[in-house]
């Protein structure tokens, strides 16, 4: 039922109805705060679900309220008449608690208006991970009567987000099956075959930059990429910087630049990463299992532009042609190899950059030069370079060098690039 647990850096976002959000229920009253905070457990303990529900409500986001059985929630301070997020974590090798999950929560608390309730299942989801694994229906049953108590309190089915990590993810999905798809939204992380309305994959989905590539890393190397899901999401939240991607039907094809726009099937709104109404996109009913894709930096906040870069040669020529187009900010440096077919004049590729394509200030160009290593290669070609942000909707907003390019082996050209900040 379940992937490899150490997946890489992708998620879903799916079962979205998005209605509005309905306004019955009262005021709560005044809480009496009494914090609780997650679960720890061992080996051992690690076969009963024992699941506990905290609530963290914009008030107080850094204390946890357990909801016991015979409580009234609202005594809490839950407020039916906001939106209400349900936060599953995953699989628990050791017991512990997830190191990222007050970060996360208070992430979600600034970025909107809603009770936060956090679903520990530290004791189920510890020890043999096959063992975790079959508690995923149980726990997804258990939440599934949790929220059956807001809806008698007024909550809207459509207000409901659920938001699962890993092992989470599939407690997630299992929980939007039993409510048949009314919930207002899903959005689970780490699974690699599309199962929502929209699949995104970030760089690729594998290999995320910054994480360790030996196993000699030990730890990191395991959980690195699996977890980075989890870091893009908060980041998604604390940051107005874009997480913005595009569908297409494959990561290579999108890096190859042919995949520069949302038309099809969004109609130009692409989806983006965070809290951002439907996820950007405007269309209804949402299409079902369209992969995205987008990449990042490997650092916090994570976020890019994308800008397609285009090489036009003169001449053809009869073999591969490669270009290296680096960009320059007041800052950084973001670069990309493009690759010409041999007998054809046109190349392009995608490159992501930190900064806004209007505060690139010079673009450096380098031919690669052919394997032949017992003499220096003194090939030149010329062609004119073009660039243009993503989305591109149609030729306004791309700029091309005034005057073609001529480039020698293995020796880089300059230029600056003045592009108008809209």
């Amino acid at each position: 039922m379940a992937p490899d647990p150490w997946e890489g850096c992708f998620w879903s976002w799916g079962l979205l109805l998005w209605l509005s959000v309905g306004s019955t229920g009262d005021a709560p009253p005044t809480p009496q705060t009494k914090c609780t905070d997650f679960q720890n457990a061992n080996l051992l303990q690690g076969t009963n679900l024992k699941a506990h529900f905290l609530l963290f409500t914009p008030s107080d986001p850094l204390c946890g309220q357990l909801v016991e059985e015979s409580s009234d929630i609202r005594n809490l301070g839950f407020n039916a008449t906001l939106g209400t997020k349900l936060v599953i974590h995953g699989f628990r090798a050791l017991g512990t608690k997830p190191s990222w999950i007050d970060k996360f929560i208070s992430a979600l608390l600034q970025a909107a208006d809603a009770n936060v309730i956090a679903v520990d299942w530290v004791y189920g989801s510890t020890g043999v991970y096959f063992s975790a694994v079959e508690n995923v229906v149980k726990l997804g049953l258990e939440i599934s009567r949790f929220l059956r108590k807001l809806l008698v309190l007024g909550v809207s089915e459509s207000s409901i987000h659920i938001i699962g990590v890993s092992l989470g993810a599939h407690v997630g999905g299992m929980v939007g099956h039993f409510y048949k798809g009314q919930l207002g939204q899903i959005t689970d992380l780490g699974i690699r075959i599309p199962v929502g309305h929209v699949d995104y994959y970030v760089n690729g989905g594998q290999d995320q930059p910054g994480c360790p590539t030996s196993i000699s890393a030990g730890y990191s190397y395991l959980i690195c990429d699996h977890m980075r899901a989890v870091h893009i999401y908060i980041s998604a939240l604390e940051n107005s910087c874009p997480l913005m991607a595009f569908p297409c039907t494959s990561y290579k094809v999108f890096l190859a630049g042919h995949c520069l726009d949302c038309f099809n099937p969004f109609l130009l709104s692409c989806p983006r990463i965070g809290l951002v109404e439907q996820g950007g996109v405007k269309i209804e009913p949402l299409p079902k299992e369209v992969k995205v894709y987008l990449l990042t930096t490997s650092t916090a906040p994570y976020c890019v532009h994308h800008s397609l870069v285009e090489f036009y040669l003169l001449k053809l020529r009869n073999q591969d042609t490669c270009i290296t187009v680096t960009f320059l900010s007041s800052s950084v440096t973001s670069s990309v190899t493009i690759t010409i077919p041999r007998q054809q004049r046109h190349g392009k590729g995608i490159i992501a950059h930190p900064s806004p394509q209007c505060q690139i200030n010079q673009v450096k160009l380098k031919f690669q030069p052919s394997n032949r290593v017992w003499k220096k290669d003194r090939t030149i070609v010329i062609g004119m370079f073009c660039t243009a942000p993503l989305p591109v909707h149609d030729n306004r907003r791309t700029v091309c060098l005034p005057e073609p390019v001529n480039l020698q082996a293995s020796e880089t050209v300059s230029h600056d690039l003045k592009i108008t900040c809209i």
